[in-house]
C-alpha cells in the first residue's frame, strides 16, 4: 500500500511540475550546458560552434507538417547555451557585470524542416560594439548542407562593456587543444567589420524605437 501512494505521489509531483514548468526544456538546458562545460572542447571566441537538434512531433505545426516558425528561436537558447560555455562568453561578461540578455533578433526562413529531421545549429559572432554583441545562427540540414533559416541575435551585456568582454577573451585566447594562453601576442583575429545586412538591420531598429518614443510622447500629452 505504501509503494502505491508513494507512485501515486510521485506521479502527482510530475504532473504539478508539468504544470507549472517546461520540464523538458530545462532538462535540455542543464543537459547542454554540462556537455558543453565537460565533454566538449574550448573554442576561440571567433570560432564558429555546431550543435545537432531534431524535429520532433512537439516542434511542428498546426499542419503537421513542418517546424514551427517560434521553435527557430527557442533551439537558438540552446545553441547560445553551448557557445558560450565553450567560448567562456558568459563566465567572462558575468565576471565584468550582470550578465546578458537577448535585446533583438531576425530570423529568415529558407526551407522548411520536415518532423523528424536532423538538423545543425552553427553559430558565430559576427560584430560587437561597446553595449552589444551580435550572433548568427544557421540551420543547416547535413544531408544537403542547405541552409534552411539564418537568424541574427543582438545580445545586450549589463553594466559592463563588450568591448572589454572580447579584448579580454581576445587577448586570452584557445588553442585547438584546449589549452588557453595569454598575451596580446596570441590574438590571431581582428574585430570584424559590421556586416551590411546587420548595419541595415540597426537602422531599423533605431527607426522603430524613434517611432515608438513618438507614440508614448503622443500619448502622455
Amino acid at each position: 500500500m505504501l509503494a502505491c501512494w508513494l507512485l501515486v505521489g510521485a506521479f502527482g509531483i510530475i504532473v504539478i511540475l508539468y504544470s507549472l514548468l517546461e520540464v523538458h526544456y530545462f532538462l535540455r538546458m542543464s543537459l547542454t550546458v554540462l556537455l558543453a562545460r565537460f565533454c566538449k572542447k574550448p573554442v576561440h571566441i571567433l570560432d564558429e560552434t555546431t550543435v545537432y537538434s531534431l524535429c520532433t512531433t512537439t516542434d511542428v505545426d498546426t499542419l503537421l507538417y513542418h517546424m514551427n516558425n517560434a521553435r527557430y528561436l527557442r533551439e537558438l537558447d540552446f545553441a547560445r547555451a553551448d557557445f558560450y560555455e565553450r567560448t567562456s562568453l558568459y563566465r567572462e561578461i558575468c565576471s565584468q557585470g550582470k550578465g546578458v540578455v537577448q535585446g533583438a533578433a531576425t530570423i529568415r526562413y529558407r526551407r522548411f524542416l520536415k518532423p523528424l529531421s536532423i538538423f545543425q545549429i552553427k553559430s558565430k559572432i559576427i560584430y560587437w560594439d561597446d553595449k552589444s554583441i551580435f550572433m548568427e545562427h544557421k540551420f543547416v540540414t547535413p544531408k544537403d548542407d542547405f541552409v534552411r533559416a539564418i537568424a541574427v541575435c543582438r545580445q545586450r551585456v549589463l553594466d559592463c562593456n563588450a568591448e572589454t568582454v572580447m579584448s579580454t577573451l581576445l587577448e586570452r585566447g584557445v588553442k585547438q587543444n584546449g589549452s588557453i594562453e595569454a598575451g596580446v601576442t596570441q590574438i590571431t583575429h581582428v574585430k570584424p567589420k559590421i556586416p551590411p545586412e546587420v548595419e541595415k538591420w540597426l537602422e531599423s531598429n533605431e527607426i522603430s524605437s524613434a517611432t515608438l518614443r513618438g507614440v508614448i510622447t503622443t500619448n502622455t500629452n
